[in-house]
Order: C-alpha cells, then sequence, then structure tokens
C-alpha cells in the first residue's frame, strides 16, 4: 500500500501477471487447504487493517468466506463478479481486466458480459492444480483494485512456499 507521500508504484505488465499465474500453482488443492489460505488471507489483512472479504470457491463450492471490519455487502457483490471472470477467462481477474487494457479498450466496453455479472477488476486469482488446471479462485474485494490482486498474490506465494517447506 502507498502512504500520501508516496507516488504509486507502476501497475505489473502481463508478462509479469502471467508469470505470477504460471508460479503459483497447487500441487493439490484440499479442504484444509482453503481453510489455511483463507486465514492467512485473514490474518494478513488484520494485520494491516485492510476492510476486506475474503472467499475462496472451488468447482462451485464455498470453501471459505470472512467479512472483517469496515468491508460491505457490497464486496461481496464484487467478489462474486470478479470470481466469475476467473471462470469464465481461467485466468486472474487483473490480468483479463489488463489484456483489454493492453488492447487499447476496456472490459466493460469490448467483452460483451454483463458488467453487473462479470468484473475484470483485481482481486480474484485462479486456483490452479497441477495435471488439472484451474479448479477455483481466491477473492479479496475491498481495497483498490491492484492492492486486492497484490494482496491475494502474497498470501498465494506465502503459502505456496510454506508448503514446499514442509
Amino acid at each position: 500500500m502507498t502512504t500520501p507521500n508516496q507516488t504509486p508504484e507502476p501497475a505489473p505488465t502481463l508478462e509479469e501477471l502471467e508469470a505470477q499465474e504460471r508460479r503459483l500453482v497447487f500441487p493439490r488443492f484440499t479442504y484444509d487447504d482453503a481453510w489455511a489460505l483463507g486465514s492467512l488471507l485473514v490474518e494478513t489483512a488484520r494485520e494491516r487493517r485492510a476492510p476486506v472479504a475474503v472467499d475462496i470457491h472451488r468447482a462451485g463450492q464455498q470453501l471459505f468466506h470472512a467479512a472483517l471490519p469496515g468491508s460491505t455487502p457490497d464486496n461481496d457483490a464484487w467478489i462474486a463478479r470478479k470470481r466469475r471472470v476467473v471462470e469464465r477467462y481461467g485466468a486472474a481477474s487483473y490480468l483479463v481486466g489488463a489484456r483489454f487494457r493492453a488492447k487499447g479498450t476496456t472490459f466493460e466496453e469490448s467483452s460483451r458480459l454483463d458488467p453487473d455479472t462479470y468484473a475484470a477488476h483485481g482481486g480474484s486469482f485462479p486456483i490452479t492444480v497441477e495435471g488439472a488446471g484451474v479448479i477455483g479462485a481466491v477473492t479479496v474485494s475491498g481495497l483498490p483494485q491492484l492492492e486486492d490482486h497484490k494482496l491475494v498474490v502474497e498470501a498465494l506465494t506465502h503459502f505456496l512456499t510454506q508448503a514446499q517447506d514442509n
């Protein structure tokens, strides 16, 4: 996050976003993994006093959901819209939006999808399992879109690094 005296860091490039997806792959993803990853996100958000909601879905089933102080029902609606983008495109919601912007347009203008149902804004990241592909999504809503995206990527990186070390 930036403070008022800092200039915001530049948005990641398409190549950086695509590299995140190649790197953040699970060997498997269980109910216990969903609980541990969701709990890690909640703990991180609490430490930062981030007013977010956190959601993890796998194969159409909600495995984890938490709403922290300062979040609103609107965040749940954003979660659903961002998650649908991941489910439809098999890519992070921020990456999908960035791909449209790289073509000189926006998701809303060019996707032909209902913006009340789909939102290519940062914060939803695919849960990809080796040999199976995208099986779900982990989503955060409540911060500016790049901050939502970065929070999820940070938690996934930490979780997968910790899993490798065990």
